[in-house]
């Protein structure tokens, strides 16, 4: 399946930026195949509090400056932030043990994982 530019050049702007702000295992999910609804997940981890915060702070700038609209947030809390930029990509920023806990990734096993380099400056 052919990826429209872009939706890659978005996605591509939240793992930097995600990725700017220290998160880990930075993770995006093709949904578009497995669910109606649903497009693309990008699932990082944070430590709790302040760099959940910064993470998601740079993500809704760097996001919005790629053109994706402002998000709405759910949460927020200690454990797990979520971010829904319209209907086509949701950002969950979790702690570890939330991550874990929730195991998105096996939830959507059946989903492809895009592939996003880290670029070393």
């Amino acid at each position: 399946m052919t990826q429209d530019p872009t939706i890659q050049h978005q996605l591509r702007a939240i793992v930097d930026a995600a990725r700017e702000r220290r998160a880990e295992d930075v993770v995006v999910l093709d949904l578009t195949d497995v669910s109606s609804t649903l497009e693309y997940f990008v699932i990082c981890t944070a430590t709790a509090g302040l760099q959940l915060n910064a993470v998601q702070e740079n993500i809704r700038e760097k996001a919005q400056a790629a053109g994706l609209p402002r998000p709405s947030v759910e949460g927020p809390s200690e454990r797990w932030l979520l971010l829904a930029f319209g209907g086509s990509v949701v950002v969950h920023i979790m702690t570890k043990d939330a991550r874990e806990y929730y195991d998105l990734e096996g939830l959507w096993s059946d989903a492809r994982v895009l592939d996003f380099p880290e670029i070393h400056a």
